[in-house]
């Protein structure tokens, strides 16, 4: 059932006069600075701050550079939360809330009986497109315990916004569109981004004309060659060939053809499609064309819409290849022009002086463990369940019970607080003697027990702070565990096309860009002030002259406002 509340809102609006051109004249007078008419948030799966700083002189002057140049750049802006992931970082940014009240904890979760919970999923609802949907498959909001920026818009003018999100990623579409957005994600089955039907009960009549061309399938045969001819320019990265990188049917050298094992487009290449800086491209035709078929930011009510980009590949390629590695490298080139085209487009859609753009990412991303070796650190990949076993061992030893600790999940482990109460012993003294036995394993920095999250009880140094903000207490670990800077989980059976990773507290996973531009309502200039991502959504509604989302706790960025 598609939400018929909002359904009736609208007519109230239609009929009602709610959101006329005299309730849009107000707010354009509030504050005495007119509200953009389109306000347009980008972000980069896996982008850290540090490869902005790497690339600066390689960039086009359209691009990210124009950005950096010309708009507010916050240089030391943070994900500021213990387990930087992408449901988590996205949920962030336009609700102005940490972990801890948006619910969204990690990609996954699992219950307290073993099951795995995925962020967006929910058995109510489908993919519109025909892709068999199950149970896991990010579909609706329903886990997302906060309103959003775009809530608070439509609620303001009574539904005349209109909020849109597209990603490559599911979560990285809902956890951006809200309760009252509509969200497409890409669909590695068809190569079609879809709905799903929470948001709609069919796609448009334009989205049945945009892929009659079949658009998806225009990279098939297509190379990844390096872009720049200067081979010397690509002496920052490391050269192809590098031994961790391999995934799927993807070498570590340069040159792969997308569509290699199909004599025309299917699964394996729209599977392979996405980790491609082709996957930047059609993510960016496919914005435009809904922005243009649904006239965003030419709101016949006069108000403001809201159109959230999450690029998704920069992600994959890192996990794939290492942050420092060429494909990374040439990957952030390619994707830098793909903006300067789309943020191009954008302004000539809906006027220059009408857009507010914003442009971050929902985590940074660690070095491969043998890069970091190479410069002398103590890197390693930790199998989880290893130092699980050993943890439990010490505790069957000390208490008598088997397998105290029942299982590793995103943040730590479950306790089976059952057993632990059936031999009368006191929980808090369990708790400690795993924390303690946990830090003593190689290469873990940090335990914190249920016991000491749920009194506010934990140090109050940063990764202290930022542990405490990333435990939502209904889903959250018994036992929090974090491991040591240049340390990451993986599972020895895991996918070996992992080459590094995320999700740390550390300045490599936090440090992320903030880059805002719209030269009406922000001064120009580069922010060396300590900033966070939750700050995004304050400032926003500021600018809106909308309420602030449900559960925000960022600042309001007032030293780049114009007129503040």
């Amino acid at each position: 059932m598609v939400r018929t509340w909002l359904r009736v809102v609208a007519l109230m609006a239609v009929f009602g006069g709610l959101a006329s051109g005299a309730a849009a004249k107000d707010a354009v007078a509030a504050g005495g600075i007119a509200p953009p008419k389109l306000l347009v948030v980008v972000l980069i799966d896996g982008l850290p701050q540090e490869q902005l700083l790497k690339n600066y002189d390689l960039f086009v002057p359209g691009g990210i550079r124009r950005l950096m140049d010309q708009g507010a750049w916050f240089s030391d802006a943070h994900q500021a939360h213990a387990f930087t992931v992408t449901a988590v970082g996205h949920a962030t940014i336009l609700s102005g809330a940490y972990p801890y009240q948006t619910g969204i904890i990690g990609n996954s979760w699992k219950s307290r009986e073993g099951k795995t919970v995925y962020n967006t999923a929910d058995a109510r609802y489908r993919y519109l497109d025909g892709t068999p949907t199950t149970d896991d498959d990010g579909v609706s909001p329903k886990n997302l315990q906060v309103s959003l920026l775009g809530d608070e818009l439509r609620y303001a003018n009574m539904n005349a916004s209109r909020v849109f999100s597209v990603s490559g990623k599911d979560r990285g579409a809902i956890l951006m569109a809200g309760r009252g957005g509509s969200a497409y994600m890409y669909s590695t089955k068809t190569g079609r981004f879809t709905s799903t039907s929470y948001y709609m009960e069919k796609h448009p009549a334009w989205w049945e004309e945009y892929y009659a061309k079949s658009p998806q399938n225009r990279w098939f045969g297509a190379q990844w060659n390096v872009l720049l001819d200067d081979a010397r320019a690509y002496a920052r990265a490391l050269p192809e060939g590098q031994k961790a990188a391999v995934y799927h049917q993807m070498t570590s050298q340069m040159g792969y053809r997308y569509g290699t094992g199909e004599t025309e487009p299917g699964p394996i290449y729209y599977r392979m499609l996405l980790p491609s800086p082709y996957g930047d491209e059609m993510t960016a035709d496919f914005a435009l064309a809904l922005m243009r078929a649904e006239s965003v930011g030419r709101n016949p009510k006069g108000v403001t819409d809201i159109l959230t980009v999450s690029f998704s590949s920069h992600d994959y390629i890192n996990h794939n290849f290492g942050p420092e590695s060429v494909q990374s490298m040439d990957h952030l080139l390619r994707l830098d022009r793909t903006l300067a085209r789309f943020f191009s487009e954008v302004e000539s859609w809906a006027g220059r002086d009408r857009v507010l753009t914003v442009f971050t990412a929902d985590h940074g991303f660690m070095n491969t463990p043998e890069f970091s070796a190479a410069r002398g650190f103590d890197s390693t990949r930790i199998d989880p369940t290893d130092v699980r076993n050993a943890v439990s061992a010490l505790a069957e030893k000390k208490f008598g019970l088997p397998k105290l600790v029942t299982q590793h999940m995103t943040g730590g482990w479950t306790l089976d607080y059952a057993a632990i109460d059936g031999k009368g012993l006191n929980r808090e003294e369990v708790e400690t003697f795993i924390a303690r036995a946990a830090m003593a394993q190689p290469g873990i920095a940090f335990a914190f027990t249920r016991t000491q999250l749920e009194r506010g009880d934990l140090p109050r140094h940063r990764v202290g702070v930022l542990a405490q903000r990333a435990w939502y207490q209904p889903s959250a670990v018994d036992i929090m565990v974090i491991p040591k800077p240049f340390h990451y989980f993986q599972s020895k059976n895991a996918n070996p096309g992992s080459a590094s990773s995320h999700g740390s507290p550390y300045s490599y996973d936090t440090n992320v860009p903030l880059l805002m531009h719209g030269p009406k309502w922000l001064k120009a200039g580069r922010y060396t002030r300590y900033v966070e991502t939750v700050d995004i959504a304050p400032t926003l509604a500021q600018l809106l002259n909308v309420r602030m989302p449900s559960a925000s706790e960022g600042r309001v960025l007032t030293e780049a406002l114009v007129g503040r």
